[in-house]
């Protein structure tokens, strides 16, 4: 990471890596500002964006445990818009209408299944058709979801994975919808507050907004620029005119490892003794429960034995849980990984990953939008910081079994 964020790599970088649910290394690595005039903190804010999939689960998750919504009941019971669903296909200038096959359910919501378009090939016309209504220009979540029933599927729910916002939007709408408070209200008071996450947010207060990391992006002449989108050009406002539970949230390193450890220690942190370094305050003992044993487990198991073979588009070796990616088979994977890790990045450069076996949680939080097939984009640093990290673990490990 050092080396990774001298001049002409990366501005800077964050990580944090728990381990029995203690910090065993917290790093600020170069600068949160391009210029390099400010050097990155530990509590530097970084706009997670897909990272917020996995709380806007937990959240709904939350509700099935008080028996307030069933997983597997045809959405439309709580979001009547999205009954009688239609499947498009053909041409995009002329598309084939037919019902689908079946209802959505929460189930396809969580797992991506829903059947939304997602960029797939044969999507070409269903995604015409939503670009058309333009869900992401609604003024809150109910107007996306309203927009969003007005276009067709692009496929029958249940047959396919196709990663895309639209089922977290929907997912936070349904949480709305359920609950009857706004999203970001509901996660104050039910995520954020118990675990004591008080820098994540969808948007970040003025006296905070010093710590903001700038973002940045490579420009076609290969040298890093700030990126030219509304979240640079205002940090800390609001990223949607809605709380977008598929990519909204502000958060810091140790925010976040609150709720992976929540999640890695089944639904409560077992010992907030182990988070002193984050605020300089001694908490001893368990923290309040945030969610069961077993519907932690069910979020961290894959959820896609319904498909063949039972994984995701990106990688052969995954499946998906609610919220997130579970290893499944480590030698298909595209990197060393241990079964049943789980996790998922952001779109900025931020990833997190929960080793359940080596009872270990790693954070690596930068703020660059990377930029495919550009000369001079930075290299990916996940799977090395992961492999580094978790060899880091066992060694640790070993070294404990060996002590007196």
């Amino acid at each position: 990471m050092r080396d990774a964020t001298q001049p002409g790599g990366y501005p800077g970088a964050v990580t944090l890596i728990l381990r029995e649910g203690r910090i065993v290394d917290f790093q600020a690595y170069g600068h949160r500002d391009l210029a390099r005039r400010a050097p990155m903190r530990r509590d530097t804010v970084f706009r997670i964006y897909s990272m917020s999939k996995t709380i806007a689960s937990a959240a709904v998750m939350q509700l099935v445990e008080r028996g307030s919504i069933d997983v597997d009941a045809p959405v439309q019971r709580y979001l009547p818009e999205l009954a009688d669903r239609q499947v498009a296909g053909g041409d995009a200038r002329a598309p084939t209408l037919r019902p689908a096959r079946r209802a959505i359910t929460v189930r396809h919501l969580l797992t991506h299944t829903a059947g939304f378009a997602a960029g797939l090939p044969g999507d070409d016309a269903a995604a015409a058709l939503t670009r058309r209504h333009d869900p992401h220009a609604a003024q809150d979540l109910a107007g996306f979801v309203v927009r969003l029933a007005q276009a067709p599927l692009a496929a029958d729910p249940g047959t396919r994975f196709g990663y895309d916002g639209a089922a977290t939007e929907t997912l936070a709408r349904l949480v709305e919808a359920v609950s009857g408070q706004p999203f970001d209200a509901y996660l104050r008071e039910r995520v954020f507050a118990p675990l004591r996450m008080r820098d994540t947010g969808f948007a970040v207060p003025a006296s905070a907004r010093g710590r903001i990391a700038e973002l940045t992006t490579t420009g076609d002449d290969g040298r890093l620029r700030l990126d030219d989108g509304p979240s640079q050009r205002e940090p800390g406002a609001p990223l949607n005119a809605y709380a977008s539970g598929a990519g909204g949230l502000y958060s810091t390193a140790c925010d976040y490892a609150r709720f992976a450890q929540m999640l890695l220690d089944g639904g409560r942190i077992a010992d907030e003794s182990g988070f002193a370094e984050c605020d300089g305050q001694r908490h001893e003992g368990p923290g309040p429960r945030v969610l069961r044993a077993d519907t932690v487990a069910a979020m961290l198991r894959n959820q896609l034995t319904m498909l063949d073979p039972p994984v995701h588009q990106f990688d052969p070796g995954e499946g998906f849980g609610f919220g997130g990616a579970v290893v499944i088979d480590p030698a298909k994977r595209s990197a060393p990984a241990s079964p049943g890790q789980f996790g998922w990045p952001g779109a900025a450069s931020t990833t997190y990953a929960i080793d359940p076996q080596r009872k270990t949680v790693a954070l690596a939080l930068l703020q660059h939008l990377p930029r495919t097939g550009v000369a001079g984009d930075p290299p990916r640093l996940s799977q090395q910081f992961y492999r580094l990290a978790f060899a880091a673990a066992d060694a640790a490990g070993a070294a404990a079994q060996r002590s007196p």
